[in-house]
């Protein structure tokens, strides 16, 4: 009899928690149980799985009993306070705040780039921010083959990026400019439709805000290369879904464009998407709803004989968080680095 698994959502009406939902049933994910939590102001709620209806529940200190793996995207907040309790009760935590990222004795996964890491769980996996897991699936695979020295990297986030309810004020602002009127703001400090502004995170005193320290701290931890050098600036942009990131990168001797492509080609999770007369490439539009990420317009950087630039965009709720917290929960199950605490039958 093949294994299944009793999984639990954390924060399963929010963005993420749906496009979580959506995953597991599109991918056949062994099921023998699915629970849907939420805080009590969500909680009451039915959601649709396949033909199933499920209803949200309010997360509570039992909720975790009889889970083997919880998917949590709830906060930071939320995940240090019930992420140690779900350990406690046997299960393993796949976390896709920023809380535990930088723990020494949590890994953070990328299954493209360092899926051996899962196994050293402690009972918690981080899930990167949305913004270095784009990036490191698409510089990894030439990383590899010859280490980058610097980069440099520009990003241009949607309005997912900071939860439905910031798509949903970027269209109501969008209309009120239409009709004349002036936008409201509640999510975002500043209008977003017909506008961009650097992301709105806290800044430390070198000027980066944390955004862009994430991607430093994350990457290094990730690639296993604590000294690599990075720098990042992070916009926020008037596109409903996917982010965009425009990259540079440097390296100690030439990389070739050819090889670049070919080796980009035949990597996991990345989708070549170049038309040089066209002058077509990577587009957020086309990225939505796209578990692969779009990567283009590679190219020589012009001012450095060991300069490479390359421009992608990618779904930042599914391959940036959704679509990663379950390739991770898959990889587990693959590699039998978590076990069902008893034998059932997938519902």
């Amino acid at each position: 009899m093949s294994k299944s698994y009793r999984v639990a959502i954390l924060g399963a009406t929010g963005a993420v928690g749906t496009e979580l939902l959506e995953l597991l049933q599109i991918r056949k994910f062994p099921l023998a149980d699915l629970k849907l939590l939420a805080s009590p102001r969500s909680a009451d709620r039915i959601m649709q799985f396949g033909d199933e209806s499920l209803p949200v529940v309010a997360v509570g200190e039992h909720s975790f009993d009889n889970v083997d793996i919880v998917l949590a995207s709830a906060g930071g907040s939320t995940s240090k306070e019930w992420a140690t309790i779900a350990v406690e009760a046997g299960a393993v935590v796949i976390d896709n705040s920023s809380a535990f990222r930088m723990d020494t004795h949590v890994p953070l996964v990328i299954p493209e780039v360092n899926p051996e890491a899962a196994a050293s769980h402690r009972g918690i996996i981080a899930n990167p921010n949305c913004t270095t897991i784009l990036m490191a699936v698409a510089v990894w695979p030439l990383h590899r083959v010859q280490p980058v020295k610097r980069m440099v990297v520009a990003t241009y986030q949607s309005a997912s990026g900071a939860g439905a309810r910031a798509m949903e004020e970027v269209k109501q602002q969008a209309l009120a400019i239409l009709q004349g009127e002036t936008p409201k703001t509640e999510i975002f400090p500043y209008p977003l439709a017909f506008n961009l502004f650097t992301h709105n995170t806290k800044l430390n005193e070198l000027g980066y805000c944390e955004e862009e320290m994430k991607m430093v701290n994350e990457t290094r931890k990730i690639f296993g290369a604590p000294d690599l050098r990075i720098t990042a600036t992070c916009v926020r942009v008037p596109v409903l879904r996917a982010h965009s990131e425009a990259i540079n990168l440097e390296f100690e001797e030439a990389f070739s464009v050819e090889k670049a492509k070919e080796i980009l080609s035949q990597a996991p999770g990345i989708r070549i998407v170049e038309d040089w007369q066209a002058n077509y490439f990577p587009m957020p539009c086309e990225a939505s709803g796209k578990d692969e990420v779009l990567v283009g317009r590679i190219r020589q950087d012009i001012s450095n004989p060991g300069g490479l630039e390359l421009w992608l965009s990618g779904d930042q709720i599914r391959k940036g968080a959704a679509l990663n917290a379950v390739q991770i929960a898959e990889l587990l199950v693959a590699k039998s680095w978590v076990q069902p605490a008893t034998a059932a039958v997938t519902a």
